[in-house]
């Protein structure tokens, strides 16, 4: 192939690439729990970690709310146990990250990294959301130190003392009443002069007496040194910059699935999260599963992550028994998920601008 970068997938000669019976793009808790089943089964998984092993845990600190742990867990030490039981079973878990693909027959076809041909009878696609930041100066630095995207994760680090939440949709509302149980007071910070939430979430945040929603608000920094210890903010329309003394400083301006190189060979609601059927991890195409954030805008929590890439392993194992018996035409399998039959779950993640 060269040192060059292949335009196309034809470009690309595949006839001494590495075979699988199962691949996994993406090593958060969704794919190292597909990784773990689809190893037990004997199915010799290889896991691509994608640009962010580990998912989104790797950057939390504490986590609170995966069950097993009592007294918590750091994120990136859960990760690692994640990563030591899957592989004990023998899944390879490698660095790389899958850049082109051809989902159009079997074996289906993969490019990792834009230079290693790797063919695979399935695939199951756990490749994650990424939260929205605002891309301030100090926002990355305290992530986890008081800056968060999850409320539902991290709300309960936050007891009677006083944060703020970034956003003006739907997410934002229920962040905001969601953290009313444990702050002092929460501030909504939102830019315009009217929030994008729907009604009845406005009305429930707008009605309780713990929040305060700060109209026609930038936020310009993240403060403190080794933890939050406020936010500087700036009037739209006066041009007058202050300091808000908050602990917690929570992102509710939406989350990105990191499904675009996936575009344009599976269905996708208007987002960018992969269309699955119902009670099941099947996407359009036979053979190609999705788990994880990259197909739940609701839950987005560790724990469903991990459920669904145990259902993804589950319906990739029986997909490949039922196609392996004799006579069964593997490169041209007939469609087994119809349009009709793919989840219209409508969107509840209501996107907020991030400036």
């Amino acid at each position: 192939m060269g040192e060059s970068t292949p335009m196309h997938i034809e470009d690309v000669d595949f006839a001494d690439a590495e075979h699988h019976q199962v691949v996994i793009a993406g090593a958060g808790p969704a794919g190292l729990t597909a990784a773990l089943y689809t190893a037990r089964a004997k199915l010799a998984p290889v896991v691509y970690r994608g640009p962010q092993p580990g998912g989104q845990l790797f950057t939390t600190t504490d986590v609170e709310n995966y069950p097993g742990f009592p007294e918590g867990v750091l994120g990136p030490d859960l990760m690692t146990m994640f990563e030591e039981q899957a592989s004990r079973f023998g899944a390879d878990l490698k660095y790389g990250t899958v850049t082109m693909l051809d989902l159009a027959r079997r074996p289906f076809r993969l490019l990792v990294d834009e230079r290693t041909p790797v063919t695979t009878e399935t695939l199951i696609i756990s490749a994650g959301a990424s939260a929205r930041y605002l891309g301030l100066e100090n926002e990355g630095r305290l992530l986890g130190r008081g800056v968060s995207s999850c409320a539902t994760c991290d709300g309960a680090f936050f007891p009677d003392v006083e944060v703020a939440v970034v956003g003006g949709g739907d997410s934002a509302m229920e962040e905001a009443l969601f953290l009313t149980r444990f702050a002092s007071h929460v501030y909504v910070i939102h830019r315009r002069d009217e929030l994008r939430a729907s009604k009845i979430m406005q009305d429930r945040a707008l009605a309780h007496e713990k929040i305060e929603v700060l109209w026609d608000t930038v936020v310009e920094d993240v403060l403190g040194e080794e933890e939050v210890e406020g936010a500087l903010i700036r009037n739209v329309r006066t041009g007058e910059t202050s300091q808000l003394a908050v602990k917690g400083f929570f992102l509710a301006i939406g989350h990105t699935p990191n499904t675009e190189v996936f575009q344009g060979w599976l269905e996708m609601d208007e987002l960018g999260y992969i269309r699955t059927a119902a009670d099941s991890t099947r996407t359009n195409i036979p053979g190609v599963f999705a788990s994880g954030d990259a197909q739940d805008h609701v839950y987005r929590q560790a724990v469903t992550a991990a459920g669904t890439g145990c259902m993804a392993a589950i319906d990739a194992e029986r997909w490949l028994a039922e196609h392996e018996e004799p006579g069964s035409d593997a490169s041209h399998p007939e469609p087994e998920v119809t349009e009709s039959a793919l989840s219209e779950a409508a969107t509840l993640d209501a996107v907020d601008q991030a400036g």
